[in-house]
C-alpha cells in the first residue's frame, strides 16, 4: 500500500471519528473492517446519511444512489478509494 493511499485511509478514520463521534481510535478502525452489519462497527442508516454528507461538504464526493453507497460505504478503505478516483477524475477535470 502505497503512503498516499494509507493517508487517504487515515483521513477517512478520522472523518468517521469526528463526524460521527466514535468512541474509538484510528487506530481501532480496520481498513477492510465492515462499517454495516455483522461483524462491523455497528454503523446504521444515520451514520450512513451523515458519512455521505460529510463526504459531499469536505470533498466534493455527492453519492447518487443507494446502490453506490452501499458500495462506497462498505468499509474505510471501500470511502478511500472512491475519495482517491473522485479527486483524481476532478483534478484532471481542472488541469484540462
Amino acid at each position: 500500500m502505497s503512503n498516499a493511499t494509507s493517508a487517504r485511509r487515515a483521513e477517512v478514520k478520522q472523518l468517521l471519528i469526528e463526524n460521527l463521534m466514535l468512541p474509538k481510535t484510528a487506530a481501532e478502525i480496520g481498513d477492510e473492517t465492515p462499517l454495516f452489519g455483522p461483524g462491523s462497527l455497528g454503523l446504521d442508516s444515520v451514520d450512513a446519511l451523515q458519512i455521505v454528507v460529510a463526504l459531499d461538504k469536505n470533498y466534493g464526493l455527492k453519492i447518487p444512489d443507494p446502490q453506490t453507497a452501499r458500495a462506497t460505504l462498505a468499509s474505510v478503505a471501500s470511502i478511500a478509494a472512491a475519495l482517491e478516483d473522485h479527486l483524481a477524475r476532478h483534478a484532471a477535470g481542472r488541469g484540462a
